[in-house]
């Protein structure tokens, strides 16, 4: 079995959507400082911190649409994208425990869900294999948790639009965890076969 990955299809650094995923990185920083600045003794700006996730999520739609429609998927495309959508959802972890927003034990499922994967990363990278590539399912769940934080964020407050937010930000959580360990498990099997298929081979 293969692992199965988009093709490569040009070695330039600086194409569209490379551009935009780095740009989605650069946001990461911005986004956790928006966030935490009550904590702090800042303003309160979680409209902006709102705004920077919001954009993110569009630059993320269109960085893939684009390596694709314009022959442009590259290698560092292909760490730029799942790098840049794991430290949103982990820089929005922080922010949100750290104020008190999330549940400490959602953070803890989400983080477990992480480090499983950088566990089957280090197993195939040890038989010779890339990182599996994001699927359908992955893509899905980190599409729910974008959706999820800021409507959590927008929660913390009073009102009929933060109780509004509140309902349907976990209602996203659940649906977004769920599919983000299903993925989890899918690359598990994935792994497994294929290093069973290694084993058979010696």
């Amino acid at each position: 079995m293969e692992v199965q990955e988009t093709r490569v299809q040009t070695d330039r650094v600086l194409t569209i959507p490379n551009i935009l995923s780095m740009a989605r990185l650069v946001g990461v920083p911005l986004f956790l400082w928006l966030i935490l600045r009550p904590v702090f003794g800042g303003p309160n700006s979680d409209g902006w911190a709102v705004l920077v996730l919001m954009l993110s999520g569009i630059s993320d739609y269109f960085d893939g649409m684009l390596a694709r429609r314009w022959n442009q998927v590259s290698s560092l495309g292909r760490l730029l994208d799942p790098a840049a959508d794991r430290l949103y959802i982990l820089s929005t972890l922080v922010g949100l425990t750290w104020r008190e927003i999330l549940p400490l034990w959602v953070t803890a499922v989400l983080v477990a869900r992480e480090v499983m994967l950088l566990v089957m990363v280090g197993i195939l990278r040890r038989h010779g294999y890339p990182p599996p590539q994001v699927n359908f399912l992955g893509k899905a769940a980190t599409f729910n948790l974008m959706y999820a934080f800021p409507l959590l964020l927008l929660s913390d407050g009073s009102g009929w639009l933060a109780s509004l937010a509140a309902i349907f930000g976990w209602a996203f959580v659940g649906w977004g965890t769920t599919l983000y360990w299903w993925a989890g498990i899918l690359y598990v099997v994935q792994v497994r076969r294929l290093v069973k298929a290694d084993a058979v081979a010696d």
